[in-house]
């Protein structure tokens, strides 16, 4: 999300990033920025919407210790093992559990101003735990909403609304098999477009056939 297309300023402790996707848009083009003044900066970015895969697996997880295939659906409280890589030289394998998908108040998006109207926040909360016990200090993740079409919600936004949903990073002490960590990604969707669903597709393997929790 380097490249912006519109910029919305109004953040309560950081940085948010809050973007409006044209379906099957993409993000090629760049655009002009705007900003406000405020304690900090946020900006939108445009984002294609995820697409559903076109058949779901028969598959509803995977035994303890095994890699979950990818198009696998599970219920919340449910958890996906998958190979992780982040950055350039970090990588492992990681539990996910999504524990929560919380619908939000459209007043929790009003530091967006005009912007925001219209828009529902979510809020997908939930763990990761390091299976293998690799180095993955300070990694960080982030899961996507998923409507009851099988697609995303065609608006992007980050960052983190304090005291309901904070995205967090692994500390540096996230290097031994069984250490933890929770966090939250914070999605929005148009108003009368409901979330049921959260994917990950932060990885090749399950880019095109994302793990999907639902409700």
């Amino acid at each position: 999300m380097q490249k912006r297309r519109i910029a919305l300023t109004a953040v309560t402790a950081t940085t948010l990033a809050f973007g409006l996707a044209a379906c099957g848009g993409d993000e090629d083009g760049s655009t002009d920025t705007d900003t406000m003044p405020t304690s900090a900066s946020s900006s939108v970015a445009e984002s294609p919407e995820s697409s559903a895969a076109e058949e779901p697996a028969d598959d509803t997880g995977a035994a303890p210790g095994e890699i979950t295939p990818p198009g696998t659906e599970l219920k919340v409280g449910e958890t996906a093992t998958v190979p992780y890589t982040y950055g350039k030289d970090k990588s492992g394998t990681i539990a996910i559990t999504v524990t929560d998908i919380e619908k939000g108040d459209p007043a929790d998006l009003a530091q967006f101003g005009d912007r925001a109207e219209g828009l529902v926040p979510y809020y997908i909360k939930f763990t990761v735990e390091n299976v293998e016990g690799t180095d993955l200090a300070y990694s960080s993740l982030r899961l996507r909403a998923q409507t009851a079409d099988g697609r995303g919600t065609g608006v992007v936004i980050s960052g983190k609304i304090e005291g309901k949903c904070e995205s967090e990073s692994a500390d540096r002490d996230f290097t031994t098999a069984g250490a933890t960590y929770e966090s939250c990604s914070l999605q929005a969707s148009r108003d009368g477009v409901d979330v049921v669903a959260a994917e990950f597709d932060d990885s090749d393997d399950y880019s095109d056939d994302p793990i999907v929790w639902t409700k």
